[in-house]
């Protein structure tokens, strides 16, 4: 059959690009399916069109969705290929080079990808020492007990606590910029396949004020639940909140069928923190993703 591809036209094409990453999940995959939902919706937008400077783009061989690219912006692309589909990395690329205007743009791809060759193809050049993402995984057999933190205690959100859901993440992202996980944005997360409250878990203070968070999104297909976010309060670290609120998460994930947890935190020594959290858990490397980057004339 042949392929043919789509512009995306809202929540139904985002559902249709997480069916695809669940039906080729690997360790060595892109995308979780939570990712893209987080992505899509942890900022405000209008959730049936695009930013002024991101496009996303579908292909399909009938009604299954074999590849995406996701232009984030016109120097930046995403992507994702049905490994059995290995012909729509090329149009992919060739569709972003269309689209985009910028004079030196960037892919990403987890290495040996078979999107590897065409991105080289294409005049991108890797950057195997530059910062990147790396695949953790965890045997949920194998998940330590939650350790309490005296003073606080642990819970999942509740449905009406949008608001006080995005101030815990904001406080906790703060160091890194300006947020854009507002209340309407993470209202949208709520909503969104496949989010579920008992497995958004946060850490409360003796004032019941919200200090830390962590965020896991269960693929019922694949068994795998996934990490993302994570954060806790600049005047509440060094507890081991973080860490307490994903343990929680986590066996929560596992008592709702998840055999195995996944997170993605940097692998560059830029930002080590968070991967040594998780390998404090018992998380282990098996995959990183290479930044590629091409300058055109």
């Amino acid at each position: 059959m042949p392929t043919t591809r789509s512009d995306f036209s809202g929540p139904r094409d985002l559902r249709e690009m997480q069916a695809m990453c669940s039906r080729v999940w690997s360790p060595t995959a892109r995308f979780h399916p939570g990712q893209l939902a987080w992505n899509r919706y942890s900022q405000p937008l209008d959730r049936d069109g695009m930013g002024r400077d991101e496009a996303i783009s579908l292909w399909r061989i009938g009604d299954e969705v074999v590849g995406f690219g996701w232009a984030e912006s016109p120097d930046w692309l995403e992507l994702q290929v049905d490994p059995d589909h290995p012909q729509v990395a090329g149009d992919v690329v060739d569709w972003f080079e269309d689209w985009s205007d910028a004079p030196q743009q960037s892919a990403v791809a987890m290495a040996g990808d078979g999107v590897e060759p065409v991105l080289r193809e294409a005049g991108f050049r890797p950057e195997p020492d530059g910062w990147h993402f790396s695949h953790h995984l965890l045997d949920l057999r194998e998940l330590p007990p939650v350790h309490r933190v005296a003073g606080y205690v642990l819970r999942p959100v509740e449905q009406d606590e949008a608001a006080l859901r995005a101030a815990v993440h904001r406080a906790a992202w703060s160091g890194l910029g300006p947020s854009r996980v507002t209340t309407g944005a993470y209202a949208q997360v709520m909503h969104a396949w496949p989010y579920r409250s008992a497995l958004d878990w946060v850490a409360c203070d003796d004032q019941r004020q919200l200090v830390a968070s962590a965020l896991v999104w269960l693929d019922e297909a694949t068994g795998v639940a996934l990490v993302e976010p994570v954060g806790c309060a600049p005047a509440h670290r060094g507890r081991g909140l973080a860490g307490a609120v994903t343990l929680a998460a986590l066996h929560r994930s596992r008592e709702l069928g998840a055999h195995t947890a996944q997170v993605s935190p940097r692998g560059d020594d830029d930002y080590p923190g968070p991967r040594r959290l998780y390998q404090a858990i018992g998380f282990r490397p098996v995959a990183r993703t290479v930044t590629w980057t091409r300058s055109l004339p």
